[in-house]
């Protein structure tokens, strides 16, 4: 009897948890997408909420759900079946809803099925969101304020925007091997910080490449994320 009851609590938790998580997603979507609006932020990255689920079979899915929900936001805006002139603003470059079929798509996609398959024990997670939320984030907007200095190999990136890439997604991938291993999830290591480092070089350096330019560096700096982590951790 007491099996049952256990899983029917840990279901409830989870679903409760993800239904939190999706609430604070949204509304801090709404907060950025109302600064973006009133000219305060040219272009932000979408902003992950994570859910506090257990580690029941149903918990990576649940807690998938909250960041899932961008998937869908951006083909129905990047299609323009939907209409979102602040949203559209904040998650693109241009103005174009039809950017946010790269990019942000690209983003989203990332975050949902890192969560869904590697769930919160994996470094390799924690690489490819840290690389691309932090890293990639911060080399945008460092590089935009700092970047006078050009790489040699590409024009459009800056050594400032570079750096900061690698040390924005490293610190990021450290901080949170820290807090999964505060609650038990990982068992944190230098071997695993090492991991993070060469993970975060890697990364750095693709993004400053010109096929990041042609292809979205949301897309490359991920891959070589994943790439990169599936080999030295």
């Amino acid at each position: 009897m007491a099996a049952p009851v256990l899983l029917e609590s840990s279901f409830v938790h989870d679903l409760g948890a993800a239904a939190v998580a999706t609430a604070v997603f949204l509304l801090v979507l709404q907060f950025w997408e109302v600064l973006a609006k009133r000219g305060v932020f040219e272009q932000i990255d979408p902003v992950l909420a994570l859910a506090a689920c257990s580690s029941g079979t149903q918990a990576p899915f649940l807690a998938a759900f909250a960041p899932g929900i961008n998937i869908f936001r951006m083909l129905l805006l990047g299609h323009g079946i939907s209409k979102n002139e602040a949203t559209v603003k904040s998650m693109s470059r241009y103005g174009d809803h039809r950017e946010l079929l790269k990019g942000p798509l690209y983003y989203a996609c990332t975050i949902t099925f890192s969560t869904a398959i590697f769930w919160r024990t994996s470094p390799i997670a924690v690489a490819a969101i840290c690389n691309l939320c932090a890293g990639d984030g911060v080399a945008d907007i460092v590089g935009r304020r700092l970047g006078k200095a050009k790489l040699p190999h590409n024009p459009n990136k800056s050594f400032a925007g570079s750096i900061a890439n690698f040390l924005a997604g490293f610190v990021a991938s450290v901080g949170y091997m820290h807090y999964f291993h505060t609650f038990g999830f990982i068992e944190e290591s230098w071997r695993m910080v090492m991991g993070f480092l060469v993970a975060s070089l890697a990364a750095a350096f693709v993004e400053s490449l010109p096929i990041s330019t042609e292809l979205d560096d949301n897309l490359t700096v991920t891959v070589a994320s994943m790439l990169v982590g599936g080999l030295v951790f």
